[in-house]
């Protein structure tokens, strides 16, 4: 969340492609963000998510585990999203500095990104709020008993 808040204010401050160094500078900023920072750091809480779901039997019938899985499968979804534009953005910034591409190549917008940030940005609290609070939402298992439960 930290990473995705950093990237929010990094687009809110970047200069315009006008100021073709700066922007060129402030869009490396946020790819390397995103790359070293944001992605990796993600993927290890949801191998870790993964694995505490898989090693504890208690989370197995616990509706909010599995409604917490499947909002981090949908950051996990959001990030690859969001991570492409920004990394690329960073190249034809960069190509253009050197020299070496058309500047009609660099968008300048980040109106899709940072739509995209704020949404990963939301569901990612609500993940951490899932996690805290851990509401009692009915098991996967709970109310499916065998024919052996009902003594059948």
């Amino acid at each position: 969340m930290g990473a995705i808040a950093s990237l929010l204010v990094l687009m809110s401050f970047s200069p315009p492609p006008t100021s073709l160094a700066g922007y060129a500078l402030m869009r490396e900023a946020m790819a390397e963000i995103a790359t070293w920072i944001f992605f990796p750091s993600f993927v290890l809480t949801l191998i870790a998510g993964l694995l505490a779901i898989a090693a504890n039997r208690a989370y197995h019938d616990a509706g909010w585990a599995w409604v917490k899985l499947a909002t981090g499968i949908l950051v996990f979804a959001g990030s690859l999203h969001a991570l492409g534009p920004i990394q690329a953005e960073a190249k034809r910034s960069a190509d253009e500095v050197a020299g070496h591409s058309d500047p009609a190549t660099i968008t300048g917008s980040f109106g899709a990104e940072q739509g995209t940030l704020w949404t990963l940005l939301a569901v990612a609290t609500a993940n951490v709020v899932l996690g805290i609070w851990r509401p009692r939402l009915s098991g996967i298992r709970r109310h499916q008993k065998t024919g052996i439960e009902r003594g059948i």
